[in-house]
């Protein structure tokens, strides 16, 4: 599989993209890596690392997207920057899927102008795999979509519906909405007017879920616009990470604090390794007519090893096409019923 990788995106670029791409090539053999980003620069990093000569490639851009900037600002003004460069090598087939751990926004807006969206979706979505007390749940969006439509909200439904079947094995998967409450009379005007939606929508919706619920395992997939979804994704992050902190400065501050830890240190280890971003990788943007896995801002070599191996197993898989297969097929079949009941 030949996986282009934005080496130029994410906090910590381009250092942990390029040890990410080189832990990657020394173990699997069927793993090609196309750096994208400055040329110089990165033959000066590959210098002192040890590889399969073949298995890591550069193609240059001359230009990467800040955090900072606008995806309309990077669109016009930055039409040779290691995102472009790298979705236009998916595009021409020179590779088989790409990954970035920089701008979001941008990657999405990129997608949608260069790989374009399945037939009857209109935006494409990020969809991440949370951990719960039970079994993992499908966040959608994430944090493509700032602001979004009821309609978006219902093929987001859709698309994780079909994502969650297909990935999580899950025959019929749960799908809840968030909200500020249950009720469907609760949330702002997008939450109410989406309830609508869902409750006539071929899948199996469960209703409103609201913050404290979330983690709970009772749904497979919760809704939201990519606003609300990406404060839920990084306000867990954070949780996670101060709680494993604070169990272990409390346990130091024992008096038997050295012999409580070497107790708990299993199961903190295991803990953490449930809530790590960097064990995921990376999510894919569901909706677009190819392979695009978004990894987190501020990911290290080991998250962006395993978004390259996330990337090359949908690729190979062609996931995206299933996907945007059957999600043509529920939305057809929505548009359908809606029709009818005219």
């Amino acid at each position: 599989m030949r996986i282009a990788l934005d080496a130029m995106g994410g906090d910590y670029a381009p250092a942990v993209n390029i040890e990410g791409a080189v832990e990657t090539v020394n173990n699997f053999e069927d793993t090609q890596i196309i750096l994208v980003g400055d040329e110089q620069t990165l033959k000066r990093d590959l210098d002192n690392k040890r590889y399969p000569p073949k298995s890591i490639s550069i193609k240059h851009a001359s230009q990467f997207v800040r955090m900072d900037e606008s995806p309309s600002f990077a669109i016009r003004k930055k039409k040779d920057s290691s995102i472009r460069r790298g979705m236009e090598l998916v595009k021409n087939g020179e590779a088989d899927a790409f990954v970035s751990a920089g701008h979001s926004g941008v990657v999405m807006a990129t997608a949608l102008l260069l790989l374009g969206t399945a037939d009857l979706v209109d935006r494409p979505a990020i969809a991440a795999i949370m951990p719960t007390l039970r079994s993992p749940f499908v966040l959608i969006d994430a944090g493509a979509n700032l602001h979004c439509t009821p309609r978006n909200l219902l093929q987001f439904a859709l698309m994780g519906s079909t994502y969650c079947r297909l990935i999580l094995g899950r025959p019929e998967p749960r799908i809840a909405l968030i909200s500020t409450g249950e009720e469907d009379t609760k949330g702002n005007e997008l939450t109410k007017e989406t309830f609508k939606l869902l409750k006539e929508a071929d899948i199996n919706f469960i209703g409103n879920v609201d913050g404290k619920d979330i983690f709970t395992g009772d749904t497979d997939v919760i809704v939201c616009d990519g606003f609300t979804g990406n404060i839920i994704l990084k306000t867990s992050e954070g949780l996670a990470d101060a709680l494993i902190k604070m169990l272990k400065r409390e346990v130091a501050n024992l008096t038997a604090g050295r012999i409580g830890y070497l107790l708990m240190k299993p199961a903190l280890k295991k803990f953490k390794k449930k809530t790590d971003y960097d064990e995921y990788g990376g999510a894919p943007l569901l909706g677009i007519n190819g392979t695009c896995i978004i990894s987190h801002g501020r990911s290290t070599a080991k998250a962006i090893r395993n978004a390259i191996r996330v990337a090359a197993d949908f690729a190979k898989k062609k996931v995206y096409e299933i996907i945007s297969s059957a999600i043509e097929k529920d939305i057809s079949h929505h548009e359908r019923i809606k029709v009818a009941k005219k």
